[in-house]
């Protein structure tokens, strides 16, 4: 839902179609280095370290990958989802036979630094934002099948959630705009087929499309490309007219941009970055 920021629930069942994806690609029939070095009724004791600074996200992953492995490893965690920790933190304990932490070590890894670094990246934008009331918000610019637990990750690290998808939201962009023959006549479609009563957002990239949209009960207008000079007319166009809509910064969003357009008045930021190209945080199993 646009502009959801609640605590998140996880999403088990996502996470479990893409652990099955992963252990598919990674175990196959087995990992024959552990099976052939170490004796099957190994125990081993191992610990999940952080080695940089972060916000965590994906935790519960770790449960999940050795109950798709049927090992009998115990988890036991010292931190959970959204917590901040320091490089040499102590994030998790592991018990069982070295052949099935082993097994599942780079799986459960993968999982986790990849959602920490989003909910890292979601926790260091909406402190940049801090002294306003803008909020930070996801795009669909997700890893492929990632996207439920990216968008969640993005929560975890206080960010917020733009639509799911296509199916949960209007969105109508430069493209449909060009197809359509500008903004009204693209709103009036919109209207004529939007039984579900769908929240509805318009892309402008100028005044002249702005000033046409307001007051005709758009939800929200994404000021897209724009200056940080050009948004803040923008703004004020916005507020002479009275219309109550939200408004949303979008395109060259970067952390520093974050930082000028702080206390702007925009409701939202959008930032593809949260998600696409996010570096994942580094966290090491030791034993």
């Amino acid at each position: 839902m646009y502009g959801d920021n609640s605590t998140p629930v996880f999403p088990t069942e996502d996470a479990l179609t893409m652990i099955r994806l992963a252990l598919a690609e990674d175990v196959r029939t087995g990992d024959v280095t552990s099976e052939w070095t170490i004796p099957a009724d190994q125990k081993q004791h191992a610990r999940l370290i952080a080695k940089e600074d972060g916000v965590l996200a994906g935790l519960p992953i770790i449960e999940l990958v050795f109950q798709e492995l049927k090992a009998n490893a115990k988890v036991t965690l010292h931190k959970k989802d959204g917590d901040v920790v320091k490089k040499g933190d102590l994030i998790a304990e592991l018990d069982g036979t070295t052949h099935e932490l082993l097994t599942g070590e780079r799986t459960l890894l993968n999982f986790i630094q990849q959602l920490s670094g989003v909910a890292t990246v979601a926790h260091t934008f909406q402190e940049a934002l801090k002294g306003g009331k803008t909020k930070v918000l996801d795009t669909r610019k997700t890893i492929p099948g990632f996207r439920t637990l990216q968008k969640y990750a993005v929560r975890v690290g206080g960010g917020s959630n733009h639509r799911m998808g296509l199916f949960d939201m209007v969105l109508v962009k430069d493209n449909h705009i060009a197809a359509a023959g500008g903004v009204l006549e693209a709103l009036e479609v919109v209207k004529k087929n939007n039984k579900q009563g769908l929240m509805v957002e318009m892309e402008v990239e100028n005044f002249d499309q702005l000033r046409a949209l307001l007051n005709k009960g758009v939800d929200v207008i994404m000021l897209d490309n724009m200056s940080n000079e050009m948004m803040a007319e923008a703004l004020k166009i916005i507020k002479d007219s009275g219309d109550k809509v939200l408004v949303e910064g979008s395109g060259n969003m970067t952390l520093e941009r974050a930082k000028q357009i702080a206390t702007l008045g925009l409701d939202f930021i959008s930032v593809g970055a949260l998600t696409h190209s996010v570096k994942a945080l580094d966290i090491s199993m030791r034993i």
